[in-house]
């Protein structure tokens, strides 16, 4: 290897400075010279940032001087350093030097103002806050170099007001509080005007703003704005506003320092009112929650306190709590009147005779500083028992007061009265009367069956369940009390009476006694108070006995047992039962003498005229095998076929119908269904054009004077041979086809 060579003195450049903004242009900056002269002489050139590279044009050389100029202004804070390479070479273009460096360092002037990172600076700080309570920190930047005095920046406040209330640290920015007495409610914002200058403080300065806001705290108690406040409202009124009272507190609107809390301390022992706090203005507002009565008490007279939901601080001057008085008075108004029992309970004995005075229900008025009439009226009597004097308020019976009625609901009746005054607009009210109605003992017992059948063999079979019912509720219906009458005392002799339950006794036979009827007298009594009791007549009729003690022929001693009943309704029954079959009688010989008429009529109908119609028959019988056409139940029940009753309907059967019914079975009774059997025989044998029926057969009447001859003359003894058929087109257009056909 080629040892290295020395580089001779006149060929190394030391570093050039030159200051940043020279304006002397071109300027010489350094003269480089080679060692090594030729007779030509020889060239130079520099080459780097600033020459060839970006930024070009800044540096230049004269080639045969070597002299290095500067052809622009520099910026520091652009480049603050260039490093350049130069070339030493003889007229051929052959190197004469090995490349040496130069570079150019620029110096910095302080050609840059300090910057606040932001215009405007905000900070917060409670009101009251200590002295040396740091707020907030601005800070700026400068672009020269920081490592000289063109960097060196320092703070100052040059506006904040005459109080001072900050001071800010001149080397970090740091705004502090200075003094005590920072009150939000006397300036809750302070505008500070800072600075920022390099050199120390002594070159170039820029300014920027600081805004401190206070934070309130709860040094202000609140306060009424005055010490006495006037209301009215009308009596009855509730859950309506009276009123507001008025405070004012210093702290900050809508803070929790700032909201008021209101009590009412004297004046209102009934509790008739409430305040509260209106949260958009901070007012108490007045409310009434129970009814008010200006003839009780027209006027209040309250003492309302207020304070701060959130305590005061321990650093707000101390205060006595803020006291008002709030007088209030109660407008009188029209008041609908009271009953003051409602509802008015009372009671009635059942059948009160109408007319009779029960209660006065009667109203008042609570006006009673305005002289009112009040008048009434029934509102609901359901069942049209009352009748009320409109001015006293009377309530009579306008009827007998009875049980059971669908209007009393367990026992009770209920009614509404009416009470109104006179006013203007009139009032009234609504009072209820309930009206118990009392039972009242006015039904005796009733002996429940009045008749039996027993066994005349006592011990076996010889006694008889009795029982008895009572209209009347309890208590004055059961238990009841049996016994024989005291006026016939010889029946002790044979019978004796004993209790089987609260509503039965059971009747015993003390003696044989031979069969037939018997009438026995007793005695009924309920339990009511006072007691009723009622005298009725038992029959009993004594059977024959067998060996198990009932009655052999239970049929005769059930036919015997009525044999007690008095004469005149023997009569009633058996009157009433010979005009029932006379009138069976009577309603069976019409129904005779209509069919007769009918079947005459409609035998002698053989000439009535044609229609160009055809009638539906009723009847069709369905010849030999038909043997459930006609309803049976004519015969076996005459009298219910009256000739006021349609005739029923034949209940024909198709042919193959099946097994026909068994034969009828002529009843026992009444007498004249054997009559009512052989005339319709009769009729049948004598006409030869009824179909073999039981009777007669009825066809729908097809009305005189028709056109028409009877269909049935189509059906003759004549062959289809001698029959002839040209009259069917006479006939018209229905009977056409037939003509064609048979004609």
């Amino acid at each position: 290897h080629e040892a290295p060579r020395r580089v001779k003195r006149a060929w190394v450049i030391p570093p050039i400075s030159v200051s940043e903004n020279h304006k002397r242009i071109p300027h010489l900056l350094v003269q480089i010279k080679s060692d090594k002269q030729q007779p030509g002489g020889v060239i130079y050139s520099i080459k780097g940032p600033g020459v060839d590279e970006e930024p070009l044009g800044i540096f230049s050389i004269d080639k045969f001087s070597g002299k290095v100029f500067l052809n622009a202004m520099l910026d520091r804070e652009e480049n603050d350093r260039y490093r350049l390479r130069a070339f030493a070479l003889d007229l051929g273009g052959a190197t004469l030097e090995d490349p040496t460096d130069l570079e150019i360092i620029v110096v910095d002037q302080n050609d840059n103002r300090p910057l606040f990172r932001q215009d405007v600076f905000t900070g917060r700080v409670v009101e009251g806050a200590e002295p040396g309570t740091c707020v907030m920190t601005v800070d700026a930047t400068d672009a020269d170099d920081p490592d000289t005095d063109n960097a060196a920046l320092r703070y100052s406040i040059l506006e904040q007001g005459a109080a001072a209330m900050f001071s800010i640290n001149a080397t970090t920015g740091e705004i502090c509080t200075a003094r005590p007495g920072l009150d939000r409610e006397t300036m809750g914002v302070y505008n500070l005007t800072v600075q920022a200058a390099d050199m120390s403080g002594d070159g170039l300065t820029t300014t920027a703003m600081a805004v401190i806001y206070l934070e309130d705290i709860n040094d202000n108690p609140p306060e009424f704005t005055k010490e006495e406040f006037s209301m009215e409202v009308e009596e009855q009124a509730v859950g309506v506003d009276v009123g507001k009272v008025f405070v004012h507190d210093k702290d900050l609107a809508g803070s929790p320092s700032w909201l008021a809390k209101f009590t009412i301390l004297e004046g209102d022992p009934e509790g008739a009112f409430a305040i509260r706090t209106d949260p958009h203005t901070n007012d108490g507002v007045l409310s009434v929650v129970k009814p008010l009565d200006h003839e009780v008490r027209d006027r209040f007279e309250l003492t309302v306190s207020v304070q701060n939901e959130r305590p005061l601080e321990p650093s707000a001057p101390a205060s006595p709590r803020a006291l008002a008085t709030v007088r209030v008075r109660v407008r009188d108004v029209n008041e609908a009147p009271v009953f003051r029992e409602n509802p008015r309970r009372i009671s009635v004995l059942e059948g009160t005779p109408p007319g009779t005075a029960i209660t006065t229900y009667t109203a008042s008025d609570p006006d009673t500083h305005q002289i009112q009439t009040l008048s009434y009226a029934l509102l609901y009597d359901p069942a049209d028992w009352l009748q009320l004097d409109p001015h006293a308020g009377t309530v009579r019976t306008k009827r007998e007061l009875l049980h059971p009625s669908a209007f009393l609901q367990g026992g009770w009746y209920i009614a509404l009265l009416l009470a109104r005054d006179d006013a203007e607009p009139p009032l009234s009210a609504t009072g209820t009367l309930s009206i118990e109605i009392l039972e009242v003992n006015d039904h005796a017992p009733q002996l429940q069956p009045p008749a039996g059948v027993l066994c005349g063999r006592p011990g076996r079979g010889g006694t008889l369940l009795l029982g008895a019912t009572d209209d009347d509720r309890p208590p004055h219906g059961a238990p009841f009390h049996f016994q024989l009458s005291p006026q016939h005392p010889q029946l002790a002799r044979n019978w004796s009476i004993a209790r089987f339950n609260v509503t039965h006794a059971v009747l015993a036979v003390l003696a044989e006694l031979p069969e037939g009827p018997y009438s026995l007298p007793l005695l009924l009594r309920d339990s009511g108070t006072p007691p009723r009791e009622q005298r009725q007549l038992l029959n009993v009729s004594v059977c024959h006995c067998g060996r198990d003690g009932t009655c052999v022929d239970g049929a005769l001693a059930a036919a015997t047992a009525g044999a007690g009943i008095t004469l005149g309704a023997l009569m009633i029954i058996l009157g009433s039962t010979i005009l029932l079959l006379v009138l069976v009688a009577l309603g069976a010989a019409r129904v005779r003498g209509r069919r007769r008429a009918l079947r005459k009529g409609l035998l002698q109908r053989s000439g009535d005229d044609m229609r160009d119609n055809i009638l539906n028959y009723d009847e069709q019988g369905g010849g030999e095998e038909d043997q459930d056409a006609y309803d049976i139940n004519q015969l076996r029940h005459p009298e219910l076929f009256s000739p006021r009753t349609k005739t029923p309907l034949r209940r024909d059967a198709p042919l193959s119908s099946g097994t026909p019914m068994a034969p009828r079975k002529l009843p026992s009774s009444p007498s004249d269904i054997e009559d009512f059997i052989n005339e319709g025989l009769e009729a049948a044998d004598s006409d030869p054009s009824v179909p073999p029926y039981d009777t007669a057969l009825i066809y729908d009447y097809e009305g005189s004077g028709s056109v028409a001859s009877p269909l049935s003359s189509i059906v003759s003894s004549l062959t289809d041979e001698d029959q002839d058929y040209d009259y069917l087109s006479e006939w018209g257009p229905r009977f056409r086809r037939l003509a064609d056909l048979y004609g």
